[in-house]
């Protein structure tokens, strides 16, 4: 029913006349439940004290009254101790008595009094539920109150609670309110006294009262009293926001305020009540403890466990002499006061009016427009100042653990709840509303939640409050102690006596997590860090309390930057928790280098600050934490000042690090030497390498970036006005440094330097400073007025030689003065030749200067050879460049040679050496020899001696490294063309080596010159690109010009390429000669591309493409263009579709015929051209056939025609479009309609491309329309045909391969369906034609869809027709030979077909196997019937015990079971032969009724094995686990029926036989086939064994044991394994056994593939003896080799199919019988059920191996299988 159904039942209800009844409440259980919710020790007076405090009370009096034990009498002793002592310990107690000072009852606090639930309505009392007061019924049965002149007395009758008013006279009437309890059991023990004074003290923190006293009987056992002063109003932090997140309350000002409890207590209330042992009394009592300072004793109650057993037992030492200080004085007093801090916050609401009416709601009062919310902490001053007394003075941190929060703050409304705050503090929080227990917050209640949410978001605003007051004191103690020091600036003594209170404060403001319920304290937590208006918060530093976000981390030692405040490294480390969630929420941050910058740019560093810098930035890219870029702006701006010391060496007063790019390696520059403004001083980046100084962007200073300084600056930093150019002493320093470099400069430094030396007067001679041209090594001592160095001592030779420091005099100066021609000048001229001179610059020539060696190779200073007549040139002087080595060769050549007289010239000699250093030239280069051929006459001896010399000098004078074939003179003799003189020269360019090159009118070089053509710089052939031109401009216009041309460029077709632009420009061009006979000039020539024209002689395309025939070389450059032997398949289409009437007439139709095949045969290319198939399906150019009838001579007019006269038909061809054209794929039907069609021609290839080209098939455009008559009553006649058509058609079927087979045998026998029908009619029809044709038929197929079949026939039905209407079902494409093949194997006997060679065994043996199953099933049938009715003749109970007989013999299979007459008798269930079978049912299938022998016989007889044989005994006896064929019963009836289940051995009673789905069966035998593994151990050891199988207790499981070894792994991963007993040697094994080895593993191979095993999980092993054939090892399966070879290998080696067979039959039987073991391990009928159920499952499998064995294909199919292979 709906609501709105139930909401009308509703108001019928109301409406109803009936009695109504009020609601009764069980008050009793109703108290009992709401007590339960008070877990809380001290919940009653919690409760009292609580409506004192709503009452405005001061002072609360606890009394306890007990009662005496009756069994231990009192102390005789007059010592008040052991009287307190008697009462704590034998008392109890009797009575409770609370009174409180406050406000008297008024009447509506009487009448809540009594009312359950109604609660305080004024929103400014703790109390809210109005549950609290009955709490006073968990001790109490009946209460009783006294207020003022009234009271109040509670009773029970049975589970109601009722009240009594009364009124006291003025005597009796009290000040106060008292609340008496008298405790309904008067066996509760004395309480506690510490917790009780605990909870006392915690109680006395928030509310109003200002004193409590605790009496036990009359002893005072502890007063309490609170003194406050009077508070200070403090404005809200700016940097606070003091609205919550929901904007429900805004905190509108504060209050600090500080607070005093004192406590005195009776030592009493520190005893834990048991007597101390004698060793405690023993103690001295100096070990008392009274006195001190009350922080030391909270030190107990802070400090963490004792980790070590001293600890331990030294507490334990200390706690005994405590309670026996106690125990001595228990009725001593101790005192101890404590110091608090309360910050008190007002709030103010903003609640919605939803809001406030669900808040009074839940709590009957109006939620408070003002609240206050107060935060309870102990500072470091306060915590100190705390003091303690008396005996049990080290007791006080117990009492106050709960008033002071040293380890966790609680949340108090109005008193504690068991609800901590996560931090250091106490939260006062009277308006959060608390579960009804008020044991912690409600959270749950959805609008209470959003209200204490609100709440608990106020406390979290006044702790950060509280914060900032605790740190603004901080600061201001702070800079009291830097007055009182007379300090400006913040030092770490300042911060050292500050440090315990900041950290104190951390650690109290400092969360973790709140329990029970962690979110309170992350609502506060929250509150505490989101309320800033700014993201910062006071903390404490090295500069003194700032704001967090002027305030850093510091992560490393920065000492370079010593005015960023930080975070002081011990409040780091003892108060990281606060610190670390700074951090987390943003508010404190690590030092950047942004800090750093800004210090540095505010400060000048020292020397010390700077070394330390840079160490520090090197550090920081070395570990990549910061990159050059950084410290380069960092140090931008960073200022140093030089040391005192240093000023005067300085090259400036101060250090710009932000303009130092360069370091000073001292060991180049040594550290004395002044460096430049940029580089920064060795000594502040001693101990750093260059790595580390190159990583900050710094460079090494280099030597030419000093010596220029050094130049630049004029010896500033050396002092005393000490430069370069004018002190020896200087230049005594400079230039050693720099020569200790010299080899380590780069070639342009070295240049540099020499042009800053060279024009300075650098170098001290002992003639002064001397610029280094003018200066002389000391070794120079030819003249002695030369300017020598003196003082460069360290300086390298080569540097000053590079100087240009003389080693050798000026040329000019020993022209002047040694070679100066005296008066005399004869003699003087004889002295000195040019033979002389050459000998002594020889002698000095290392240390001549270039200068002077390119003076003495421009200068003339050697004669040439001239003839004796020649006196004018006799004493000419020429350069050295001018001449040539004296030469015989080269005086030929008519060149000038140097004249050198005295000793032969010799070219390897010193003087010879030199002469060409000077220009002497000992060959004349290429240009020289070109320009002497040139002008040489043609044959003259000149022209052939420079050829000569060319070609034999060629690779000594380098001659080859010349570009010669860049010449541009004609020097190289060339043949002429005709017509042209002899006398004619070429460049090397112009002509070319190969003779052929001339047909394309190129130049070609003289004969005696071509070996030499690639000296000479002449190329073998002209480039390819230009003869190509040639040839494109110049075709040959006759065939032998062709076959020249045609021959040259076959020589070349390497350079051609076959895909190449050339090859195509050359395809494409006109330079084919075709000899045009059609023309009327004989010699008229037309040129065609080669691409064009086809190479040979065709018969068949010679009439429309152009064949030339040029000789194999030019055929062969043909071929490389383009050109082909005949056209492609492209080609021809294009010529068929384009011209096809002209090619028919040219042609003829045969030869068309063979342009459509060579199509045909490329019609997959074909397609690839769209554009060309398109043309092709939609022009007229295919060849269509019509077939017409021929009328003979003089039967022109013939009218009629006799039937037996046979017709001739010609065939008339005609062009035209595949869509005008019909396929013949049907020929009756063409036969019908043939004078109307044109037909594609009956050619395979042909039809296949008129196909493609959408032709259709004739029979797809037949349309048959049956009419057939009634189907005959009698069809026996059909199914006979129907199962002859089955029968013949696989021997039909058997020449045909699988691509053309539509359908199989199996097919039709599951598919087609025959009917016999009164008769067939068709009417045939042509789509698109407008004609039909009316025949009678006897058998015609029809199909409604592609799964079904039927055939119709008449009674008197054609067996060609017959054929002819199922060959669809059977081929793809039928021929007509087709239908007479399967018309004359229908028609055949079997015999008859065997003499034409058909293989019909297999049918035969198939009936009579039907017939021997029909006669058994016959005999079946009758004795069960003949059982059936004795059994029905029995009495019931004799048919009882024959059944129990039936049971025995069934369960002794495979041993003697007791004789019987008769058989057990059948139950009339055993009818059915199958489960679901009926009474009448037809005969089932013979494999469901028969046993282990007719599953053996079926498998046998379908394999084709003899079951006499060895594989059919075998198969026998593991289908029966075991027995022999003797054993077994002779008959073919199933055996005994047995109610019992192979899976489960369980006996099966009547009417609870299951039977397992196939499914299941098939899932059992592929998990057993998964089950299978490799054997991956190398050995194998199985005991034997031998268990008795209890479904058949006289036949034993037998098992032999096996102790094998790995031997090998065989082909296919099969492992071979061996017994340990036959101490065979390996090697020897297998080569004795190699072939049973091959063949049991090709044969094993093949019968894993049945089962779809992985052959390595099958093994093969050898014994000498035993009787395993096979065994199953945990999944892998083991065959006996012994096994194959005697019984298996003569069959192999022999060649026998049938031996092959038999072996295979027989070891696909073990296999079976191996892997039933997977699920089966014993030998039982469950073992023996699975194994028959893997022949069945894989049957069909064995079959179609046993098919291609034979050499027959046959069929597997699934389950039990069904096609036979052939024999």
């Amino acid at each position: 029913m709906a609501a709105s159904q139930y909401a009308r039942l509703r108001e019928q209800t109301m409406g109803s006349h009936e009695d109504e009844e009020a609601v009764t409440v069980n008050t009793r259980a109703l108290i009992d439940k709401v007590l339960a919710r008070y877990s809380g020790e001290w919940t009653t007076l919690r409760e009292l004290i609580q409506n004192a405090a709503d009452a405005q009370a001061k002072k609360v009096t606890i009394r306890f009254e007990t009662s005496p034990s009756s069994t231990v009498p009192l102390p005789p002793s007059r010592d008040p101790s052991d009287h307190l002592r008697h009462v704590l310990q034998h008392h109890t107690l009797k009575t409770l008595l609370v009174s409180n000072d406050g406000e008297l009852f008024a009447e509506n606090d009487w009448q809540r009094l009594k009312r359950i639930a109604e609660g305080n309505p004024d929103e400014t009392k703790i109390g809210a539920f109005g549950v609290g007061f009955y709490s006073v019924f968990a001790d109490c049965e009946t209460p009783f109150v006294s207020s003022g002149k009234q009271s109040m007395a509670f009773y029970w009758k049975k589970d109601s609670l009722f009240t009594r008013r009364g009124k006291l006279p003025d005597e009796q009437a009290t000040e106060g309110t008292t609340f008496l309890l008298d405790y309904r059991s008067q066996t509760t023990p004395v309480p506690q006294l510490l917790s009780l004074c605990q909870f006392l003290a915690t109680s006395l923190t928030f509310v109003g009262l200002e004193c409590i006293d605790l009496y036990l009987d009359e002893w005072n056992i502890l007063k309490l009293n609170k003194k406050m002063a009077p508070g200070a109003s403090v404005s809200i932090p700016k940097e606070v926001n003091p609205r919550t997140r929901d904007g429900l309350m805004k905190i509108v000002d504060v209050e600090y305020q500080n607070a005093q409890i004192d406590a005195t207590w009776m030592n009493v209330v520190g005893w834990n009540r048991t007597v101390p042992s004698a060793t405690a009394i023993a103690v001295p009592s100096q070990n008392d403890t009274s006195g001190g300072s009350l922080r030391n004793w909270f030190s107990r109650f802070t400090a963490g466990t004792g980790t070590t057993n001293a600890v331990t037992k030294r507490a334990q030492r200390d706690e005994e002499v405590l309670q026996q200080a106690l125990y001595v004085d228990l009725a001593g007093f101790s005192q101890a006061t404590v110091f608090l801090r309360l910050s008190t916050v007002n709030v103010q609401t903003y609640v919605s009016k939803q809001l406030s009416a669900e808040l009074e709601r839940a709590t009957k009062k109006p939620p408070p427009k003002h609240t206050r919310i107060a935060i309870l902490t102990s500072s470091y001053d306060e915590s100190s100042a705390a003091v303690a007394s008396g005996a049990g003075s080290a007791q006080s941190s117990a009492i106050f653990s709960s008033v002071l929060p040293t380890k966790n703050g609680k949340i108090f409304i109005g008193f504690p709840t068991a609800q901590t705050t996560g931090l250091l503090a106490h939260i006062s929080a009277p308006s959060v509303i608390p579960t009804v227990e008020r044991e912690s917050i409600d959270l749950n209640a959805r609008y209470v939640r959003d209200w204490n949410v609100e709440m608990l978001r106020v406390a979290g605003i006044a702790c950060r409050i509280a914060y900032t007051g605790e740190m603004a004191e901080l600061k201001a103690k702070l800079e009291r102690t830097m007055f009182a020091n007379g300090r400006k600036k913040v030092s770490k003594d300042d911060i050292a006596a500050v440090m315990p209170a900041a950290v104190h404060a951390y650690k109290q403001y400092n969360y973790d997590e709140s329990t029970p319920s962690a979110k309170v304290g992350q609502y506060i937590e929250e509150a505490f860090w989101m309320c800033n208006q700014k993201a910062s918060i006071d903390v404490l530093s090295t500069r003194g309390v700032l704001p967090s976000q002027q305030v850093r981390v510091a992560t490393e030692e920065l000492s370079f930057v010593e005015g960023i405040p930080v975070v002081p490294d011990e409040l780091m480390e003892k108060a990281n928790a606060f610190l670390q969630k700074l951090r987390d929420f943003g508010l404190l941050s690590d030092i950047t280098t942004t800090d750093i910058k800004k210090e540095l740019e505010a400060q000048a560093l020292t020397e010390q600050q700077v070394t330390e810098l840079v160490k520090w930035a090197c550090g920081k890219v070395s570990r990549e934490e910061l990159d050059t870029q950084a410290i380069r702006h960092l140090f931008d701006g960073t200022v140093a000042g030089i040391s005192e010391e240093y000023i005067n060496v300085s090259s400036s007063p101060v250090i710009q690090l932000g303009g130092v790019q360069s370091f000073v390696n001292v060991a180049k520059i040594p550290a004395e030497m002044p460096t430049p403004p940029q580089t920064i001083p060795f000594r502040l980046t001693k101990g750093l390498s260059p790595k580390q100084l190159e990583s900050i962007g710094w460079e090494e200073l280099q030597i030419v970036p000093w010596l220029r300084w050094i130049i630049e600056s004029d010896g500033h930093g050396f002092g005393g006005r000490q430069t370069l150019t004018a002190t020896p002493a200087v230049a005594s320093q400079v230039l050693p440094v720099v020569s200790k470099s010299w080899d380590g400069l780069s070639v342009s430094s070295k240049q540099t330097v020499t042009e800053l030396l060279v024009p300075r007067t650098v170098i001290p001679t002992k003639l002064g400073m001397r610029k280094p041209p003018q200066a002389y090594f000391g070794s120079v001592k030819l003249f002695d007025d030369l300017p020598t160095i003196t003082g460069l001592q360290g300086t390298k030779e080569k540097f000053l030689s590079a100087l240009g420091v003389r080693k050798t005099v000026e040329l000019n100066v020993v022209f002047e003065r040694l070679m100066a021609k005296s008066a005399a000048g004869a003699t003087e001229e004889g002295k000195w030749s040019h033979v002389d001179l050459i000998k002594y610059l020889v002698s000095v020539k290392d240390d001549i200067p270039q200068e002077d060696l390119k003076k003495l190779r421009a200068t003339p200073i050697c004669p040439a050879e001239v003839q004796s007549a020649d006196q004018k040139n006799k004493a000419k002087l020429h350069k050295l460049s001018d001449l040539f080595e004296p030469s015989e060769a080269i005086r030929k050549l008519g060149l000038p040679i140097l004249q050198w007289p005295g000793a032969p010239y010799r070219p390897q000699s010193p003087e010879a050496r030199f002469l060409k250093l000077l220009g002497l030239q000992p060959y004349p280069s290429v240009p020289d020899l070109v320009q002497i051929l040139s002008k040489a006459p043609m044959g003259s001896e000149l022209q052939q001696s420079a050829l000569n010399y060319l070609i034999v000098h060629n690779f000594a004078n380098n001659y080859h490294q010349f570009n010669i074939s860049g010449v541009e003179t004609a020097f190289l003799p060339v043949h002429p063309f005709p017509g042209e003189g002899a006398n004619l020269v070429a460049k090397p360019r112009q002509c070319f080596a190969n003779p052929r090159a001339a047909v394309l009118r190129f130049r070609t070089l003289r004969e005696d010159l071509v070996p030499h053509a690639a000296m000479l710089g002449v190329a073998q052939d002209p480039g390819i690109e230009v003869a190509a031109e040639r040839l494109v401009k110049g075709p040959p216009a006759t065939v032998e010009s062709a076959r020249v041309l045609f021959g040259y460029f076959a020589n070349r077709l390497g350079e051609i390429g076959p895909n190449g632009n050339l090859a195509e420009r050359l395809g494409e061009a006109l330079i084919v000669p075709i000899i045009d006979r059609t023309e009327k000039r004989p010699e008229g020539v037309r040129f065609v591309t080669p691409r064009a024209c086809f190479l040979g002689d065709s018969s068949t395309y010679g009439e429309i493409f152009d064949f030339v025939d040029f000789g194999p070389e030019a055929n062969s450059f043909l071929l490389r263009v383009g050109s082909k032997h005949e056209p492609s398949a492209a080609e021809i289409a294009g010529m068929v579709v384009s011209s096809p009437a002209r090619l028919l007439e040219t042609l003829g139709a045969e030869k068309y015929l063979q342009l459509l095949r060579k199509v045909a045969e490329s019609a997959a290319g074909l397609k690839k051209d769209k554009a060309l198939w398109q043309q092709l399906k939609r022009s007229a150019c295919l060849l269509a056939v019509k077939e017409v009838v021929k009328v003979l001579p003089g039967k022109e007019n013939e009218k009629v025609r006799e039937v037996d006269e046979e017709e001739i038909y010609i065939k008339e061809y005609s062009l035209a479009s595949a869509l005008g054209m019909v396929i013949v794929d049907d020929f009756a039907t063409y036969r019908l309609f043939q004078q109307l069609l044109l037909t594609a021609p009956q050619e395979e290839v042909l039809e296949n491309l008129y196909s493609a080209l959408e032709t259709p098939w004739l029979s797809k455009l037949v349309e048959d329309d049956q009419r057939m008559g009634a189907l005959l009553r009698d069809q026996s006649a059909a199914a006979k045909l129907q199962k002859l058509i089955v029968e013949r058609c696989r021997l039909f079927l058997h020449d045909h391969t699988s691509d053309v087979i539509r359908h199989d045998a199996r097919w039709l026998e599951q598919n087609l369906n025959v009917k016999v029908t009164e008769f067939l009619q068709i009417t045939r029809r042509l789509q698109g034609y407008k004609m039909h044709f009316v025949e009678r038929r006897t058998a015609a197929l029809h199909r409604e869809s592609k799964r079904d079949a039927t055939l119709y026939v008449t009674a008197q039905y054609d067996l060609y027709e017959v054929s002819r209407a199922i060959m669809s079902l059977l081929l793809k494409r039928p021929r007509q030979q087709d239908y007479l093949a399967l018309e004359t194997i229908l028609e055949s006997e079997l015999r008859r077909l065997r003499t034409k060679g058909y293989n019909v065994d297999r049918i035969l043996r198939q009936r009579a196997a039907e017939s021997r199953i029909a006669e058994s099933e016959r005999v079946k049938r009758e004795e069960e019937q003949r059982r059936l009715l004795e059994s029905q003749a029995m009495p019931q109970q004799q048919q009882q015990q024959q059944d129990s007989k039936a049971l025995v013999v069934g369960n002794g299979a495979g041993g003697k079971a007791p004789q019987m007459d008769t058989q057990p008798p059948e139950t009339p269930e055993r009818q059915l032969a199958m489960p679901g079978g009926f009474a009448d049912s037809p005969e089932q299938r013979p494999e469901s009724s028969r046993g282990k022998k007719g599953v053996f016989s079926n498998i046998t007889k379908a394999l084709g094995i003899n079951q006499g044989s060895q594989a059919g005994q075998h198969m026998q006896n593991l289908l029966g686990n075991g027995q022999s064929s003797h054993d077994l019963p002779q008959t073919d009836l199933p055996p005994p029926y047995e109610p019992r289940d192979p899976n489960i051995r369980r006996q099966i009673t009547s009417g609870t036989e299951q039977v397992s789905s196939p499914r299941d069966l098939q899932q059992n035998l592929l998990s057993a086939i998964k089950a299978t593994r490799p054997y991956n151990s190398t050995s194998l050891f199985t005991p034997p064994e031998t268990n008795e199988i209890k479904e058949t207790p006289s036949y034993c499981d037998s098992k032999p044991g096996h102790d094998l070894q790995l031997i090998t792994e065989l082909q296919g991963g099969i492992r071979l394994f061996l017994t340990r007993s036959s101490n065979r040697d390996p090697n020897v094994f297998l080569r004795d056994h190699h072939t049973s080895l091959t063949h049991f593993t090709h044969l094993l191979t093949q019968l894993s593939h049945i089962f779809t095993l992985p052959a390595t999980v099958l093994n093969i092993f050898h014994d000498i003896s035993g009787s395993a054939i096979a065994f199953n090892s945990n999944g892998s399966i083991f065959c006996n080799l012994r096994y194959f070879e005697q019984l298996h290998l003569d069959g192999f080696v022999s060649g026998e199919v049938e031996g092959k067979v038999e072996a295979g039959a027989y070891w696909w039987i073990t296999l079976c019988h191996e892997l039933a073991h997977n699920l089966v391990a014993e030998h039982s009928s469950a073992h023996e059920f699975y194994t028959e159920s893997f022949c069945v499952r894989f049957f069909g499998g064995m079959v179609g191996w046993v098919g291609r064995e034979m050499g027959g294909s046959g069929g597997a199919g699934g389950g039990t299988g069904g096609v036979v292979a052939r024999r």
